[in-house]
């Protein structure tokens, strides 16, 4: 092999290795918060509107699930037994109002706020006027509620204690980048290596030619 090829192969390499160890890993985004799902049938369906204005007929079932998520395709739903059937099994009709099976996940460890303990699942059937909401119902179940400033859901009995759809980054940290995103001081040393092997032999081709 000739110096001059060696030379830009070194060279190469050394580009390549710098732009990787700037990049770093990528790291996923996602959002801390309350998503609210409606039953359809034996399926949760992503809610299209939310809580405080969706108006639920008699006999519906409502969802609402604590997670992180990055977006509604990847939202998780509520787990256990959801039917209208079994949550208001108890609970009898009354006239000129409604009943409504809510079903209250409040998420796992690894989804929790730092430092905070999630409840045990629970459901509930909330008998309420006709033209209730969504948010009416769970009201009636499921104080105490806390709500930001732009009407965005942020806790349900008092879970979580503070906090309102922070940004969570894959490492779980949360307003910011995860710890080791950035390149390693190894991988950094490494790069600089190749870059000083391309460019000595990059020197001893030009010396070579002006002999």
């Amino acid at each position: 092999m000739t110096a001059v090829r060696r030379a830009g192969l070194l060279f190469l390499a050394a580009l390549t290795l710098c732009a990787t160890a700037a990049a770093g890993p990528a790291a996923a985004t996602g959002y801390r918060y309350w998503s609210f799902w409606e039953r359809d049938g034996a399926h949760w369906t992503y809610a299209t509107q939310g809580p405080s204005t969706a108006q639920p007929a008699d006999g519906s079932v409502e969802g609402f699930r604590f997670a992180v998520s990055e977006d509604s395709t990847d939202a998780s739903q509520p787990r256990g037994t959801a039917d209208f059937g079994t949550i208001c099994a108890d609970t009898a009709a009354v006239g000129g109002r409604k009943r409504v099976g809510l079903v209250v996940d409040f998420g796992t460890t690894a989804d929790a706020p730092p430092g905070e303990r999630p409840p045990v699942r629970r459901t509930a059937c909330a008998v309420v006027p006709e033209d209730a909401t969504a948010a009416d119902a769970l009201a009636t179940a499921a104080k105490p509620l806390r709500y930001d400033t732009n009407a965005l859901l942020c806790a349900i009995r008092g879970y979580p204690s503070r906090g309102c759809g922070e940004k969570v980054t894959s490492a779980g940290t949360a307003g910011g980048a995860p710890s080791g995103s950035g390149p390693s001081l190894g991988l950094l040393a490494g790069a600089g290596v190749v870059a000083l092997l391309a460019a000595g032999a990059f020197w001893q081709t030009r010396r070579h030619r002006n002999a």
